[in-house]
């Protein structure tokens, strides 16, 4: 079965929807590949056109720049994990166990997902833990979230911080732990891997790590909600 998600903020973030074509599949596909194995400052549109075997144009004709389709991938991601979320917590009831599936699911994705072919989650969450706060850490910040640019990662939050609310009604941070959740999990990822001196999440295999992210996710929300 196919679940591929069709964002909400599809339309405004790039020209037209590149999920529509053959060539706009492939755009998505190899710019993630390219992206993950270069970084997005030695990424550019002439030559993700090599790897599709196409022209510049072509591109421009999916997005306006590399900025807009860094936008496009991360909220690509977040509207998948909030659904991933939502499917593991569907006919949960117990608050506390649905607020533990979330933190798992934070800490822990980045498997493929066989169902979308042209979308490699595993380097897609690579790109997302190293590169997504480019998306957002620039001048134009305030007008992008006004165009609804980043409504796909505010309603992941939205989410998040109502199962916290549930746990504990009484709780006043919610909104802001919700955050701090997902950044905390991508943060230490990246630290553990680059910049181990200022994290204790540090394990010989990669898939440990998650593992301790996870652990300490759940130490810090029942220490702070429960």
């Amino acid at each position: 079965m196919s679940y591929f998600i069709q964002l909400k903020t599809t339309e405004n973030i790039s020209l037209r929807d590149p999920n529509e074509t053959e060539l706009g599949r492939k755009i998505i596909s190899k710019s993630i590949y390219l992206i993950d194995k270069i970084g997005f400052e030695e990424f550019n549109f002439k030559k993700l056109a090599n790897e599709i075997e196409s022209t510049q144009a072509s591109i421009y004709r999916d997005f306006e720049n590399k900025h807009k389709l860094l936008l496009y991938l991360s909220s690509w991601y977040w509207s998948w994990l909030e659904y991933i979320i939502k499917m593991n917590c569907n006919n949960i009831h117990n608050p506390k166990e649905k607020l533990d599936i979330i933190i798992r699911d934070i800490a822990q994705l980045g498997a493929s997902d066989p169902n979308i072919p042209h979308v490699n989650e595993s380097a897609l969450y690579r790109i997302v833990v190293s590169e997504s706060s480019k998306a957002f850490l620039t001048k134009n910040i305030d007008k992008e979230v006004n165009k609804g640019y980043f409504s796909s990662y505010t309603s992941l939050c939205l989410y998040i911080s109502n199962t916290i609310k549930e746990v504990n009604p009484n709780y006043p941070y919610a909104r802001t732990l919700a955050s701090n959740l997902i950044e905390t999990a991508h943060e230490q990822i990246f630290f553990a891997e680059h910049f181990p001196e200022v994290t204790n999440l540090i394990c010989a295999k990669n898939s440990q790590v998650n593992e301790k992210i996870e652990e300490f996710l759940q130490h810090l929300v029942h220490k702070l909600v429960y």
